[in-house]
């Protein structure tokens, strides 16, 4: 264990031995630390937080410390990192509220760059990135290989699909579908995420499927409608039946969709 002389650490902390601490570093007494963590200088880790192995948190990142909701009381609340996230400079990450199921999640192999903030009762998946000053707000749903563009912003509850793309400068106000691409001041769909869908190697057939079905899922404004009319033609098509879940998943939520 490498520990900075500087850094303040409590004794309650549980810290693996291949951590490693730089200076200026505070860590609270209910903070784990597993192997291979490393906070590189002056970041603060406090609350119920725990930091799975060789995720690196870069200088002024502030984790646990409490919720930016109005309703939040002390109630106890936690978050928990998974592997091998990248969390650069000046990234804030907060815990859950009592309304949220009281945690935050991130998953495995994400990167979050300068000065992206995880609100309250977020939940994000695996190989997610987020680009700089990126805000995501409370109870936001972010799922696998979601790349999102710098200056953006998630407004609180939105929901993003899998293998989604979301431009930069973009407003997020609606969920966006899994392997959708999303971009404007009030998001819309620009169509697929097509490189995305080729790079995890897809069968090209699928894609073309999924392309054919998108087109007849936004065919006309009723999107709940034109779901039933094509619900059983794709039923071989394990992204188009992905699409479809999610929409279902949360009838209530507007869905975000082309323009024209």
């Amino acid at each position: 264990m490498m520990i900075h002389k500087s850094s303040v650490i409590d004794n309650k902390a549980e810290i693996s031995k291949s951590v490693k601490i730089g200076p200026f570093c505070y860590v609270g007494p209910n903070v784990k630390l597993d192997e291979n963590v490393e906070l590189i200088s002056n970041v603060h880790i406090e609350g119920q937080t725990k930091i799975g192995k060789g995720t690196r948190l870069f200088p002024f990142a502030s984790i646990g410390t409490q919720p930016q909701d109005l309703k939040f009381k002390g109630e106890k609340n936690s978050i928990e990192i998974g592997e091998n996230n990248l969390i650069r400079e000046y990234v804030t990450v907060n815990p859950g509220t009592a309304g949220g199921g009281s945690k935050t999640v991130i998953g495995n192999n994400c990167l979050f760059m300068i000065s992206s903030h995880i609100a309250h009762d977020c939940k994000i998946g695996n190989n997610v990135i987020i680009a700089n000053n990126v805000p995501l707000g409370g109870h936001v749903t972010i799922e696998d290989s979601v790349i999102i563009g710098g200056n953006s912003a998630v407004q609180q509850f939105t929901r993003i699909g899998r293998l989604a793309m979301i431009g930069g400068m973009t407003g997020v106000l609606k969920d966006v579908i899994p392997f959708g691409l999303s971009i404007g001041n009030r998001n819309f769909l620009q169509g697929l995420n097509l490189i995305g869908l080729r790079r995890h190697r897809y069968d090209n057939q699928k894609i073309l499927g999924l392309d054919k079905a998108y087109k007849d899922l936004f065919s006309s404004k009723n999107i709940h409608q034109n779901l039933s009319k094509i619900n059983g033609e794709y039923k071989d098509n394990e992204l188009v039946d992905e699409v479809i879940k999610f929409i279902e998943k949360d009838k209530k939520r507007p869905i975000c969709s082309p323009q024209n």
